[in-house]
C-alpha cells in the first residue's frame, strides 16, 4: 500500500486538482491511499474535498485535523495516520504526472535498498518568470529541482524537494519524526524540516534516489514572486537553519556560519558573472537573497 500525504493550511484554490490529478494516475486506485491532513484550514478546503469524494467514489480518502498549527505537526500527523508502508508527500498547490504514483511504486518495489527517493519540480507561473530569476532564486523561490533524466542517487550535498518526496515508512522509526520546530506554520515561512530529515538518513548511511518520471509541478502565484514574500522567505531559510544546526551543537552552528562565508563569495562571483553577461538584475537579487539568509541565521 502507497499512501499519499498532503498537509494543508488554506489552500482552497489548489486542492481540488491536486487531488484530481493524483485520482488520474496510472495506478490502481486500490493500491494507494489519500491522507488529507487539515491543519486548521479557515476556508473553503472541506467543501472542495467533498466535491472531489463525489467525483472520485473509487478513492481511498481520508481528511483528517491537527489542531498543532505547523507543517511539521502535520507532516508528523500524516505518518500517524498512513496505512502504507511507502509515504509519499505532494504539496497542496501542485499536479502531478499520469504516472507518478506507478513510478514511486514500481521503483521501492524493485529497489530494496533504497530509503527515500524524490523527482524533480517544475515552476508553472501563474503569470510569468521575472526577469530577475536565475537558477538559483527559481530552486529557492519555486522548489525547482531537475537533476537529469536518469535513475541515481542524490549526490551527498543534495536531496528531494520536500514537496514531491517519498519514502519507506520504517525511515521515521530511525530517524524519529519532524522537527517541529522547524518548518511552515501558518503564514510564517520557516523551513528546513526535510533537510533535518534527509541529513539524518545521511549520517546512518541511508539511500536516497532520484526518479526522473515522478514529475510534480508547482503552481506559482504572483504573491510568491513579489518583494516582501522574497525578503521574507530569505530570512526565515536563515533562521531556520540557525535553529537547525543549533539544535544539533553550537560547532555544527559555527560550521554552518563558515560555510555562510564561501557561499558570499559564491554570490559575489556569480553577481559579476551576470553583470558581465548583461543580467546584473538576476546578480543583485542573489546578493539580496544572500544578506536576508545571513541576518536571519545571525539574529534568529
Amino acid at each position: 500500500m502507497l499512501s499519499v500525504i498532503i498537509c494543508t493550511y488554506n489552500r482552497e484554490k489548489y486542492i481540488y486538482n491536486i487531488l484530481k490529478s493524483i485520482a488520474e494516475n496510472t495506478l490502481s486506485s486500490e493500491a494507494y491511499e489519500i491522507v488529507l491532513v487539515n491543519n486548521n484550514c479557515t476556508d473553503r478546503t472541506e467543501v472542495e474535498c467533498q466535491h472531489f469524494c463525489h467525483d472520485f467514489p473509487n478513492v481511498q480518502f481520508r481528511m483528517v485535523t491537527e489542531p498543532n498549527q505547523g507543517l511539521s505537526h502535520a507532516r508528523n500527523r500524516g505518518i500517524k495516520e498512513s496505512k502504507g508502508d511507502l509515504l509519499v508527500y505532494v504539496d497542496d498547490d501542485a499536479l502531478v504526472n499520469p504516472e507518478y504514483l506507478q513510478t514511486y511504486s514500481d521503483f521501492f518495489a524493485s529497489h530494496p535498498e533504497a530509503d527515500a527517493a524524490g523527482g524533480p519540480i517544475i515552476p508553472q507561473y501563474e503569470t510569468e518568470e521575472p526577469s530577475w530569476m536565475s537558477h538559483y532564486t527559481k530552486s529557492l523561490l519555486t522548489g525547482y529541482k531537475y537533476n537529469g533524466d536518469t535513475v541515481k542517487e542524490f549526490a551527498l550535498n543534495d536531496y528531494p524537494g520536500g514537496g514531491n518526496a517519498a519514502y519507506r515508512a520504517s525511515v521515521f522509526e530511525q530517524v524519529g519524526p519532524f522537527n517541529v520546530e522547524l518548518g511552515r506554520k501558518g503564514a510564517s515561512l520557516e523551513a528546513s524540516e526535510e533537510k533535518d530529515i534527509f541529513q539524518k538518513m545521511r549520517t546512518l548511511g541511508m539511500k536516497i534516489y532520484y526518479l526522473p518520471t515522478a514529475i510534480l509541478y508547482h503552481l506559482i502565484p504572483e504573491t510568491k514572486l513579489g518583494e516582501d514574500y522574497f525578503n521574507r522567505l530569505t530570512y526565515s531559510i536563515g533562521r531556520s537553519e540557525r535553529i537547525r544546526t543549533l539544535k544539533i551543537s553550537k560547532l555544527q552552528y559555527i560550521k554552518r556560519l563558515f560555510s555562510e562565508l564561501i557561499k558570499w563569495g559564491g554570490s559575489l562571483v556569480l553577481l559579476f558573472w551576470h553583470t558581465l553577461t548583461l543580467s546584473p538584475k538576476k546578480g543583485w537579487k542573489l546578493i539580496q537573497f544572500r544578506w536576508n539568509v545571513t541576518k536571519g541565521l545571525i539574529k534568529g
